[in-house]
């Protein structure tokens, strides 16, 4: 008899434990929306296999964070380097992952042949549309019925409602977006096509957005999404300055993507900037918490990550994905940006790779609504 109550003991002791580690983000956000993680080159290769794991476990949805950027995957004209990214491919297909494409045209981490000629001047805007078509088709090409959305472009349009000067402005004006999407769509007409973009909830540039899918529509080329980037402070947006936002692209009928979610615990300088090319110099009161999170920080941390998680379930129907940008806080780029060698706290999991206490909360949240 002893040895019967012991072993149900024991298998109670092991449902309740398998119970717990069936409850994953993958799992609460399964009827809602795809919940998603960005890749790094070690958890793509295998050498960062604890990482690995946790996204096999916990996401449903995966993004390169650099191998997919052109001047990785084209970093010389006709010359492309498909390795890095074929295994990240490979990774989501593995794992019946939805796998997103970024980024597409950028004016970022590019190659620094693409807009220029022999003799190191502006090519004629033939010659730019000609490489933005072969660079586009072979990169989509590649990946047709793989790959199920892609950021077409990232970061054109300015907090101000402007278009960026980037050079694919300066030689093509706005029409370099469209182009990019008609390209990406004759590649690949069954993939999910996005502009994405950081400070995304900017009235102004809201609007401007929000022009632009109209102009694109008008013109008979397809965009499926607005990629809202979500890389957010402690103090703003507000709740409701974002909510607006989801709400107007909405509205203007395409889906909203989450697309590079993380929360920094750390003070800014500027508020809130995502511009890569932005950096000040290190300040040691940019820097409080080499240590950990004082609980009181944690907490309203953790808050802040509730309530963003709480609006995007209540705008469920709008909203086709939620990505992290990272998995752990050890691998985030908020750890060097805007002061370099930060020690930042922004993600789900910690830099040890264990589940923060946060990731139960949001799982519990998700199973209520």
């Amino acid at each position: 008899m002893k040895r019967i109550l012991i072993g149900l003991a024991a298998i109670t002791a092991s449902g309740l434990s398998a119970q717990k580690s069936d409850s994953t983000l993958k799992k609460a956000f399964q009827d809602k929306f795809y919940i998603g993680t960005a890749m790094s080159l070690p958890q793509i290769d295998g050498t960062d296999q604890r990482a690995a794991a946790i996204i096999k476990k916990q996401f449903s949805s995966v993004v390169a964070e650099n191998c997919m950027k052109s001047m990785f995957l084209q970093p010389q004209e006709g010359k492309f380097f498909f390795d890095d990214a074929d295994k990240f491919v490979d990774f989501g297909l593995k794992n019946n992952m939805f796998i997103i494409g970024h980024t597409l045209i950028w004016h970022s981490q590019l190659p620094k042949w693409f807009f220029l000629d022999k003799n190191g001047k502006d090519v004629s805007p033939e010659v730019l549309k000609q490489r933005m078509k072969n660079h586009i088709t072979t990169v989509v090409s590649r990946y047709k019925g793989k790959v199920k959305g892609w950021d077409v472009v990232n970061e054109a349009i300015l907090e101000d409602g402007t278009y960026r000067k980037s050079k694919f402005y300066e030689i093509l004006g706005e029409d370099f977006i469209p182009l990019a999407f008609q390209y990406a769509q004759e590649a690949d007409p069954n993939a999910e096509l996005y502009y994405n973009d950081y400070n995304e909830w900017y009235p102004e540039k809201v609007k401007a957005v929000i022009t632009m899918v109209e102009k694109l529509k008008s013109r008979g080329i397809r965009i499926d999404g607005v990629g809202m980037q979500s890389h957010v402070g402690m103090d703003n947006p507000s709740i409701d300055e974002y909510e607006k936002a989801i709400v107007n692209y909405s509205n203007a009928g395409v889906k909203v993507n989450i697309t590079e979610l993380e929360i920094s615990a750390l003070p800014s300088p500027w508020g809130s900037s995502a511009n890569v090319s932005d950096t000040v110099a290190y300040q040691k009161e940019m820097n409080p918490y080499t240590k950990g999170l004082p609980k009181e920080v944690e907490a309203k941390w953790e808050k802040r990550y509730l309530d963003f998680f709480g609006l995007f379930l209540k705008h469920k129907d709008k909203i086709r994905r939620v990505t992290l940008w990272g998995v752990t806080d050890k691998q985030s780029w908020k750890n060097d940006f805007p002061v370099k060698g930060r020690t930042d706290y922004p993600l789900l999991f910690d830099r040890k790779d264990q589940e923060k206490p946060v990731v139960q909360k949001i799982i519990k949240l998700a199973e209520k609504n």
